[in-house]
């Protein structure tokens, strides 16, 4: 089979096509037949060995596929690493079918992506219809996921990105309104576009560019879910600058231990497929690549140029 493969850590030019031996399945275990690969930040991680779990070499990088069992069932599936290949073993017990009218790239985009934005708006945030919140990187995966839905239950959304080139995409997402975080005005832009008003929450996948700012634009006994790095790692502050702003409640949550269990996975999993159908979820493929451009979709990534969910197609 094809594979991407790295044999020493680093950026997008250590992966590498390659052939190898298709992987035989363990007990517990199947095989799938991938026909599309998600691309996430986390991804990038692993080639660097900054994941949050130790890598090992050699590595074929990728965590989610979607693809077809051995049996003709159709199923997005987390996988141990291994992705990036035209086939990949998965556990058994953490298959998830994928429901008739939810295409590959669809269902792609919600196992890291839309499991993401559900825990982060529910279990975290814990949303309510009427508040205000601000969604950074808007225009993102996760972003545009995190705005529409938000926007479904009820909430004002003010969606922020990186360039004015965003602005449609993050509207077309659901955003109320939409700023540029790379001005320096940038929390006075929200608060005028909330007529004042600070956020019941603020969703922060950006952080170094952002996060202060973030803490401003927070409403007294607000919440900031910090939920990635995308510009580089949060300043440094003091707890007691939370007390200083409103009593401020900070979090960074991670979807993996939302998604721990099998059946955590599956009841996650089921609330994005309804969400989809219920039409409070839409998925925006921003771009697509083979498996031999495997480093320019990881450099895409990178670069915030995207506006949407990244997917490979080997």
């Amino acid at each position: 089979m094809k594979a991407i493969q790295i044999t020493e850590f680093g950026g997008p030019d250590v992966m590498h096509l390659v052939d190898l031996d298709t992987p035989t399945p363990g007990e517990g275990q199947e095989l799938i037949n991938v026909s599309a690969i998600g691309i996430n930040y986390a991804d990038t991680h692993q080639t660097e060995n900054s994941y949050l779990s130790a890598q090992k070499l050699p590595l074929i990088p990728g965590i989610e596929v979607v693809g077809t069992t051995a049996s003709g069932v159709r199923v997005l599936a987390p996988v141990d690493g291994g992705g990036y290949a035209q086939q990949a073993l998965t556990h058994s017990a953490t298959m998830i079918p994928i429901p008739d009218g939810v295409t590959d790239e669809q269902a792609l985009c919600m196992l890291v992506q839309g499991s993401t934005a559900w825990h982060i708006l529910k279990t975290v945030g814990h949303l309510q219809p009427g508040e205000t919140v601000v969604v950074h990187a808007a225009a993102g995966g996760v972003g545009q996921i995190l705005a529409g839905w938000a926007k479904a239950l009820g909430a004002f959304v003010v969606g922020t990105v990186g360039s004015q080139t965003k602005f449609a995409a993050a509207k077309e997402a659901g955003c109320d309104a939409v700023v540029d975080y790379s001005k320096p005005n940038w929390v006075e832009e929200v608060l005028k576009a909330t007529g004042g008003k600070k956020a019941n929450v603020v969703y922060d996948s950006v952080a170094k560019e952002t996060f202060l700012g973030s803490l401003d634009c927070t409403a007294p006994f607000g919440t900031v879910a910090l939920f990635g790095a995308a510009s580089g790692p949060a300043p440094e502050i003091q707890p007691e600058i939370l007390n200083k702003k409103g009593c401020l409640f900070l979090t960074r949550p991670s979807v993996f231990p939302h998604n721990a269990t099998p059946a955590l996975l599956q009841e996650n999993a089921k609330a994005v497929f309804d969400a989809i159908a219920k039409g409070q979820v839409k998925v925006q493929i921003g771009a697509k690549f083979s498996l031999e451009q495997a480093a320019d979709a990881h450099r895409a990534a990178e670069g915030r140029k995207v506006s949407g969910a990244i997917v490979m197609i080997p």
